[in-house]
């Protein structure tokens, strides 16, 4: 039977969070510490541990079917790969950013200076879309020392709380682009291994809704039933059950986990008492 081989970060919180999502959909991996190989006990997959920048060419040249990977990394080095799945996590943002004292405010004052920059493609093309010329100063590591070195009048690369900026007395004045950790497969990926493909995407999209999720539980008169399920009328309809004290019911239902506290006061306007919220683990459509 074939296995499906999926490639993902070798180290860091993309790791970390990778093989999170992959247990929660079922799936357990014997990985050690150290392993750039490792199989899963109970589905026909297997997972490479490989530098980020790496697993782009891994997936063109078909030695991975598919990969999780920081959009990033595809906008820079994957462009012509096809994302198929967008996983909502590890999220950060490409950005350009210049030490605190620079009276530079936007990308359009960095015209004529020096970027120091891991992103080549990525801000070439920006530039380019921009109308700006810059001279780019290509970093691979850590690129926020370049201004404090003399080595550039800025920087771009990734941020994700912003510490690391501050720690290095830049400041963000330009975003390029959004990213998270997407699934992105493979050009030459068999048949069998897209079915494979499509299992993994029905797991991962039941996780990741129970995620956005919360399920509702909450105590209301029958008088004020009408007016409550308008207030939060779930995936169809909620689910409605007597109370045994007379003339209460209970009041079932889904909700996106940030619409709640919009609607919390409303909810207790209406007579709603005893609001009980918890966790989905996975939703099933």
């Amino acid at each position: 039977m074939s296995k499906l081989k999926i490639a993902v970060q070798k180290l860091g919180r993309l790791n970390h969070d990778s093989m999170k999502i992959l247990k929660e959909i079922g799936i357990s991996v014997d990985n050690e510490k150290d392993q750039l190989k490792a199989s899963a006990r109970n589905f026909p997959l297997e997972v490479f541990y490989l530098r980020n920048g790496d697993i782009p060419q891994y997936l063109r040249d078909g030695v991975v079917d598919a990969a999780i990977i920081g959009e990033n990394v595809l906008m820079e080095k994957g462009n012509d790969l096809t994302i198929v799945e967008r996983l909502g996590f590890s999220k950060c943002k490409v950005s350009i950013a210049v030490p605190k004292s620079s009276e530079a405010k936007s990308l359009s004052d960095l015209a004529g200076k020096r970027i120091a920059t891991s992103y080549p493609n990525t801000v070439n093309q920006f530039l380019e879309n921009s109308g700006i010329k810059a001279n780019l100063h290509i970093i691979n590591g850590s690129v926020e020392i370049a201004p404090n070195i003399g080595l550039a009048d800025g920087i771009c690369d990734i941020v994700s709380s912003g510490s690391t900026l501050f720690k290095n007395g830049l400041k963000e004045i330009e975003t390029l682009l959004k990213s998270e950790a997407v699934l992105a497969t493979s050009p030459k990926i068999s048949d069998e291994n897209q079915e494979l493909i499509n299992t993994l995407q029905f797991r991962l999209r039941s996780v990741l809704r129970g995620r956005q999720s919360k399920y509702i539980l909450l105590n209301a008169p029958n008088d004020k039933l009408d007016a409550i399920t308008k207030i939060f009328p779930g995936m169809n309809s909620p689910t409605i059950m007597p109370l045994a004290k007379d003339g209460w019911s209970s009041v079932h239902s889904v909700l996106n986990k940030n619409d709640f506290w919009n609607m919390i006061d409303e909810l207790k306007a209406n007579g709603a008492e005893g609001i009980l919220v918890c966790p989905i683990e996975n939703m099933v459509l």
